[in-house]
């Protein structure tokens, strides 16, 4: 049995790999010149990093395995986080439960209220009542006016823009109950997991086994059209010829999907181009000095550009980094944005200002380095009666297959929930032979 993968991240490469040890001849077609996607590196002041932060709960079971499996298990690091907020100029620390009763912004019924929903989505396992309801509506209905406004509104509108009325509290819950889940009963600190040396490791360790057992990996070849015969597939052309397949599966956008297959039966073509995406825009500072004493900074000032301040090194050490600091700035944005078109340079201008609300010790000579990277599309919208418009992995052509983040739903999008989609189209293929 010959199968292509459409997309070289960790979905692609995961189920690569499993298709590769039940004995199927795999070649996976990734445009860009590395494998990786989203969770691809590049150089950090001499050592591989991320390209967009990333990180792992105590509960990522799929991700945590294929660690094991990979024998990169001494290398997985479990560390505590720092967390904090940012409003009207001044950053609070958010980490503990007393944190939350002494952030000022809200009156001591609101903390409460604010409290006791957070413990409450934590807790709750069933989803599904939420699905129907708009975020929005439920968190005023629940933590208040004040609440919502002043923490969740903007980290709401700053992830889905004008489009964040429409998100569905069942995303929400998923993001919220994940998250908390890694603090553990009674709100301790919250612990994550890191790769020394980058969860590129990961991505290295399936091109290895890939290749190993016999697949392939295409660099530098997108795929242009899935061609189909009798109904059912039969070749995938890519800028470098045209190759036979007894089945595909695209881990690519499903917009770009739908484009690709000009015969999709209408209904599966609807809930394809049904869903939106918000591009990710990360710039990514190297500063000579430590900008903030936290890991992660959630930006609640709708002035600010970005979202948040994640800092690397107060997370992993400087050292790992021959001492210099990194900072990431994200953005997520709608696509005709006019953040999109400008380089790194000229977002470097336009964030300098803000990060001295967050260090006034800061000033530009700090950055002594900048990269930026983009994801044309990283984050599905997600809105209310969601599960509706989700396309089943098979689709209705005989050995065409997808596996892509607007499938991880209620959960946000991750690294442990990719893995979990390339585990779960590879079974399907197996059990189709």
């Amino acid at each position: 049995m010959e199968v292509a993968i459409i997309g070289g991240g960790i979905a692609g490469l995961t189920a690569a790999y499993r298709l590769c040890r039940q004995g199927v001849r795999v070649t996976v077609f990734e445009k860009d010149s590395q494998p990786g996607g989203q969770l691809a590196t590049f150089n950090a002041n001499g050592a591989p990093l991320e390209r967009f932060y990333h990180h792992i709960f105590r509960g990522d079971k799929d991700v945590i395995g294929l660690i094991e499996e990979l024998g990169l298990g001494p290398r997985l690091r479990w560390l505590p986080s720092t967390v904090a907020f940012h409003h009207a100029g001044r950053t609070y620390p958010f980490v503990t439960p007393g944190d939350l009763l002494r952030f000022a912004p809200l009156s001591p019924l609101d903390r409460l209220r604010l409290g006791l929903v957070t413990l409450y989505l934590q807790r709750q396992r069933n989803w599904r009542p939420l699905e129907s309801i708009p975020a929005r509506e439920w968190l005023v209905k629940y933590a208040g006016k004040r609440a919502y406004s002043v923490v969740w509104e903007p980290l709401l509108q700053s992830k889905f823009g004008e489009k964040a009325g429409e998100v569905t509290m069942a995303w929400f819950w998923g993001r919220i109950h994940v998250r908390l889940g890694s603090r553990g009963e009674g709100m301790r600190h919250e612990v994550l997991g890191y790769l020394d040396g980058s969860f590129g490791q990961i991505t290295d360790g399936l091109a290895r086994r890939i290749n190993e057992g016999g697949g392939k990996i295409a660099l530098s070849t997108p795929a242009k059209r899935i061609a189909l015969g009798d109904g059912r597939v039969a070749e995938v052309e890519t800028v470098k010829g045209s190759l036979p397949f007894d089945a595909v599966i695209a881990t690519i956008a499903s917009d770009s999907f739908a484009e690709m297959v000009p015969e999709m039966p209408p209904d599966y073509r609807d809930k394809l181009r049904a869903v939106s995406y918000q591009t990710a825009q990360c710039l990514v500072l190297k500063l000579k000095n430590r900008l903030t004493p936290f890991y992660w900074v959630n930006v609640g000032d709708p002035s600010m550009p970005f979202l948040a301040v994640v800092e690397h090194t107060n997370f992993m050490p400087p050292e790992n980094y021959a001492g210099k600091h990194i900072v990431y700035l994200p953005q997520y944005l709608d696509s005709s944005s006019p953040w999109l078109q400008m380089d790194k340079k000229q977002l470097v201008e336009r964030f300098s200002p803000f990060l001295a609300r967050f260090n006034p010790a800061f000033t530009n000579d700090w950055v002594e380095q900048s990269f930026l990277f983009r994801e044309p599309s990283a984050q599905p919208v997600v809105p209310v009666n969601y599960s509706r418009l989700l396309p089943p992995h098979q689709t209705p052509i005989a050995g065409l297959y997808l596996a892509n983040t607007t499938q991880i739903y209620p959960e946000d999008r991750g690294i442990n929930y990719s893995v979990r989609l390339g585990n779960r189209v590879s079974e399907l293929i197996v059990d189709s032979r």
